[in-house]
């Protein structure tokens, strides 16, 4: 089938050009590769196409009527060409972005908007999940991850940032609560679980000027496997809670949420745009990384 559209196109630039040699200029090769072409294409079909003289070349009926067949296909197959150049080459087609609810609404969003008003011959998908989501299966572009490292040949990771873990609560909270100094005082309280985390109640600190590490299991009486949800439960003054700082900036600079055991660190992620692996990434995947690391750059 493969040969057989070769043939077509070079059937019809026989006759565009009237001859073999004309042919063979446009295809960069050889008037008897032309003339195997032909040959290779009426064998195929079992019929002569072109009547051949030392003067000229004219059509059979067979070839009139598969001539224009040939120039369809041919059109067709340079529109196809153009096509796949523009979504190669331009911001044009599909893109699908994964993500998590909280990071897209926060940061994704913000970051993108702008470029999206711009480019409105770019359709683009968000997936927000907190769970994995396999990129070839749900053919995501580029997703958003948090991870200390991604360790996988078939992707290509971009480090947006750095991101710390904070342990907050609300003012009221520590008002009312009994003073958190020192590590063990969290054994005091309650911890607002969120278990799409690891180890979800276990809290690990470093201290910033020692460097002496500390692990503390948290009692938890309240469970969420949404972030809002916890955020706004820790707002509300019902527990502690262990936040990457990204999701939260906002309650932090308000003051809704205050920082606890400021002199201790939490363990600190990377922030990664991963795609697919491949040699060259279309304009629009590529352009879309240098909006979002411009983007976590400046924020």
């Amino acid at each position: 089938m493969l040969d057989n559209l070769r043939g077509m196109a070079v059937f019809a630039s026989v006759v565009s050009h009237g001859s073999f040699s004309g042919s063979a200029r446009e295809f960069g090769i050889t008037t008897s590769a032309v003339s195997q072409q032909i040959r290779s294409l009426e064998n195929d079909l079992g019929v002569v196409l072109l009547h051949r003289s030392t003067r000229k070349l004219s059509l059979t009926e067979a070839g009139e009527s598969f001539y224009e067949a040939a120039k369809d296909v041919v059109n067709a197959a340079e529109q196809g060409r153009i096509r796949v150049n523009q979504l190669r080459d331009g911001l044009a087609g599909s893109l699908r972005v994964a993500t998590t609810p909280e990071l897209g609404v926060n940061h994704i969003l913000p970051a993108l908007s702008t470029w999206m008003a711009v480019h409105d011959d770019l359709s683009i998908t968000y997936l927000t999940d907190n769970r994995y989501i396999d990129m070839i299966d749900e053919r995501i572009d580029i997703a958003i991850r948090m991870s200390p490292s991604i360790n996988d040949s078939s992707l290509s990771s971009h480090p947006l940032t750095d991101v710390r873990q904070v342990l907050v609560a609300s003012p009221q909270y520590l008002r009312q609560h009994k003073e958190i100094q020192t590590p063990k005082d969290l054994a005091d309280h309650q911890l607002i679980s969120i278990e799409i985390m690891k180890d979800a109640n276990q809290i690990d600190l470093s201290h910033t000027e020692t460097g002496k590490k500390t692990r503390i299991k948290m009692a938890s009486r309240i469970y969420t496997n949404n972030v809002f949800m916890a955020t706004t439960l820790a707002k509300e003054s019902h527990g502690l809670v262990r936040m990457l700082e990204k999701d939260i900036k906002k309650e932090l600079e308000s003051g809704e949420l205050v920082e606890v055991l400021t002199g201790y660190q939490l363990p600190s992620f990377v922030l990664y745009a991963v795609t697919l692996n491949r040699e060259q990434q279309p304009a629009k995947i590529t352009r879309c990384l240098e909006i979002l690391k411009k983007y976590f750059q400046a924020n």
